[in-house]
This record gives C-alpha cells, structure tokens and sequence, in this order.
C-alpha cells in the first residue's frame, strides 16, 4: 500500500507555551529524509516554525537552548555567523544568508498548536 502524502496535523504545545519574542518550542522532524531540530516560535501575536538550520552554514541557530530573538525580539539571530532572518517568514534580513529558513506550517485552535506535515516533511518516530 503507498505512503500516505495527505497532510496531517501534529500537536506540538499548548498555545500558551509560545509568548511574542520569548523561548522556542523545540520539536524533531524527518526532511528530506533527515532527522532535523525544528522551532516554534510566536511573534506577533501568531505562532511560526522553521527548521533549526542557517542557510548560510547548516548547524543549528539558538544562541542558547531555544533562544533565538535578538534582544529586541524583532528579529531571529543565528548566533554561530550573525545571519538574522524575519520571524514572520524566515527570510533573509541580514548577515551571511543564502536564502532563507525553511518554514513549516502551523495553526492554532482551542489552546492548541499544531504543526503541519508535507510531502518532504514527517514526523520523528524513535525506534523500538
């Protein structure tokens, strides 16, 4: 029987674990086939997600564990090269990009934040 590629919803946190410019929500993910640290974050007033990978180096970005707005919170610093990306889209708005970050789809409803998957985007399952 073929894989499923229907979108599915995930529940990923309460809506009030994500404040406007504050700590991220970290989840896992398969892209592309790769396991992968994504974020969530709220600015604005509405929760965003985007893998955790610069496009200017692929490592991670949080400067400390799940922090990754500068100290204004109007911008989402990767603290290895300084690239800044704009927390409502993931593009590149400074520093040593190459593009932008890879977004991933949310909603919210009843208290709820739920991540979306994609054709080249699943869930993390551990191994038995």
């Amino acid at each position: 029987m073929p894989e499923s590629t229907a979108p599915e919803r995930v529940a990923l946190c309460r809506s009030a674990d994500l404040e406007n410019g504050g700590v991220a929500v970290p989840f896992d993910v398969v892209f592309a086939g790769q396991t992968c640290r994504a974020f969530a974050i709220r600015y604005e007033g509405l929760p965003h997600a985007y893998l955790n990978r610069c496009t200017h180096v692929a490592m991670e970005m949080d400067f400390q564990p799940d922090r990754f707005f500068d100290d204004t919170g109007s911008w989402l610093l990767c603290a290895t090269h300084g690239a800044s990306y704009a927390p409502d889209t993931g593009e590149c708005a400074g520093g040593p990009c190459r593009g932008g970050l890879v977004k991933i789809e949310l909603s919210e409803a009843d208290g709820v934040v739920h991540w979306h998957t994609a054709y080249n985007l699943k869930p993390f399952e551990f191994p038995i």
